[in-house]
């Protein structure tokens, strides 16, 4: 069964970072809000952000509300922030397949690929 999942890694501190509102949007036609989630202790969703039939192939967004969890741990730093929200778009092909979305963070630069 296909699953979309998330992660995020506080790479200036070196821990997982938890706390981040994670919203998922899909691309094709309209852009519309597919749901939300908060990354837990583990810098993870409780749940896979879509699954089964929800899981389909098209375009998404998944929008990483950094800056707020930098703010909260006193990294917030000069207005505007450097990186406040982070956007990475990202298209599935099949889904029957894990697509593993981290995103590797620090209050001034990021990274991101397709996991497992």
């Amino acid at each position: 069964m296909g699953r979309l999942t998330t992660h995020v890694l506080d790479t200036s501190a070196g821990r997982p970072a938890d706390g981040i509102r994670v919203e998922l949007y899909r691309l094709d036609g309209d852009r519309s809000l597919l749901g939300e989630a908060l990354t837990n202790r583990d810098g993870r969703c409780d749940a896979p952000l879509l699954e089964g039939g929800e899981f389909t192939v098209g375009r998404y967004e998944l929008v990483f509300h950094a800056g707020d969890y930098f703010d909260r741990q006193g990294h917030g730093g000069q207005k505007p922030r450097f990186l406040d929200q982070v956007v990475i778009r990202f298209g599935v092909a099949d889904s029957s397949e894990h697509y593993h979305v981290p995103l590797l963070l620090s209050p001034f630069a990021y990274n991101t690929y397709r996991g497992s």
